[in-house]
């Protein structure tokens, strides 16, 4: 395989393509408010309780869909389900956001946000299954660049937020994430096409309720059970879901709150952690092959434990304060950027494609339970310490580190994922 991105790129197939090519609307729009959504909560009101129990709320919600995801993808086809739910994920909620005034608007967003786990299953099949299989790293990395995109439009945000001060300055960039991502939704509906094994799924389900569909997860959790290497990046997903939950939620806090730095800084925050991410996908991804090897999930853990031992150890004043607080996040976007991939790859090659939408539901379903209660968690710490949340993604990547080190001890020849989940899945 050639690891030049942009020759990847040239050859993806219908699906794949647009899947990627309409991605650069997510990082210009709700990649623009998410970073902030934190602080625009406490700004109209919500204690950090409030803004964990909302995280907490969405996450939970996501479990709910996670598990009605596989059916529902296979009942109304790849294409359907992704448009349908797009704008129920995402549109309705924006406009809940733009009008928030306290804590039931967001917990209410926070339910219908829920259902982006319905259209992560239908948008992943529609980019997965129709792409070659050793491609799959690839396509992931340019998906993720996309996304992240939106670093170049972010002087933007801080131009609202010095200008307009926070909460309208959101206002604003909730709106546009509306429009946007309402025209990604329709683009990629009209272009797209059902993908091969999204008709065959439609007609195997055809005159199936949703309750029979859901009724036959029992062999798939056989399929699951079976697979070591699924288990394992089940477990690594989970570890990376927490680390990452608690990130989004409580950086922007710990920043504004606890190192005192304004809110117009918060954007330019941004920039580096995402230039860290391109550079990571453009220099690093294309030096891997097919072979998962410990080394990169094991960089990927010490780089965010350093990263974040460095956001705990920022002084609150003096002008070290900017500087630690740069090379922290230098850190993070490296291991974020490196465990998000690895992880979501490592489960894209271990399903089997014939059930791949109901086993991506249930190890959605999975990782959303088990990373549910740490958005609850991190509010209670955070109202204790600011820095209590990080210190227990400390112990979570920790965690990570020494399961990726015993997992290859005792599975050497574990180097190529895909072999004993199709062991399992035969």
């Amino acid at each position: 395989m050639d690891k030049s991105l942009i020759k990847t790129l040239r050859n993806l197939k219908r699906n794949p393509k647009v899947c990627v090519y309409t991605e650069p609307l997510w990082g210009l729009s709700m990649n623009l408010c998410l970073p902030y959504a934190s602080v625009y909560m406490l700004a109209l009101g919500l204690n950090d309780f409030q803004v964990g129990l909302t995280a907490t709320i969405a996450m939970l919600s996501q479990g709910v869909f996670a598990f009605l995801s596989g059916p529902i993808t296979d009942k109304l086809g790849r294409r359907k389900a992704t448009a349908i739910f797009d704008f129920i994920a995402w549109s309705i909620p924006c406009l809940i956001w733009w009008r928030a005034e306290g804590f039931w608007f967001f917990a209410v967003a926070a339910l219908l946000n829920g259902t982006m786990q319905i259209t992560t299953n239908s948008w992943n099949c529609l980019l997965i299954e129709d792409a070659e299989k050793n491609q799959i790293t690839a396509v992931n990395s340019l998906v993720a660049i996309c996304g992240q995109f939106s670093v170049f439009f972010v002087p933007i945000s801080a131009i609202l937020f010095s200008r307009l001060t926070l909460v309208p300055a959101m206002r604003i960039l909730y709106i546009n994430a509306f429009v946007l991502m309402t025209i990604k939704a329709v683009l990629l509906y009209v272009i797209s096409r059902e993908t091969k094994m999204g008709a065959i799924r439609m007609e195997e389900s055809r005159g199936k309720s949703l309750f029979s569909l859901a009724s036959g997860y029992g062999p798939v959790l056989r399929i699951i059970g079976k697979s070591r290497g699924t288990l394992f990046a089940l477990f690594v997903s989970i570890l990376v879901g927490i680390v990452g939950l608690i990130s989004i939620t409580f950086w922007p806090v710990i920043v504004t709150q606890k190192l005192l730095l304004p809110d117009y800084l918060l954007p330019f925050f941004m920039i580096v952690r995402s230039a860290v991410a391109i550079l990571f996908f453009f220099l690093v991804v294309p030096r891997l092959t097919g072979r998962f090897l410990k080394s990169p999930l094991l960089i990927g853990f010490a780089c965010l434990f350093v990263g974040q031992v460095l956001l705990i150890l920022t002084p609150v004043e003096g002008q070290l304060r900017l500087v630690l607080l740069c090379v922290s996040l230098i850190f993070e976007g490296f291991g974020l950027s490196f465990l998000f991939m690895l992880a979501k790859s490592l489960i894209d090659i271990y399903v089997n494609p014939k059930e791949r939408a109901r086993v991506q539901a249930i190890l959605n379903m999975i990782i959303l339970a088990a990373t549910a209660p740490f958005g609850w968690i991190g509010g209670m710490l955070s109202g204790i310490s600011r820095a209590l949340p990080f210190v227990l993604s400390l112990c979570v990547l920790a965690v990570g580190f020494f399961t990726v080190l015993i997992y290859y001890l005792k599975n050497p020849q574990a180097d190529t994922p895909g072999q004993d989940a199709e062991t399992a899945q035969s």
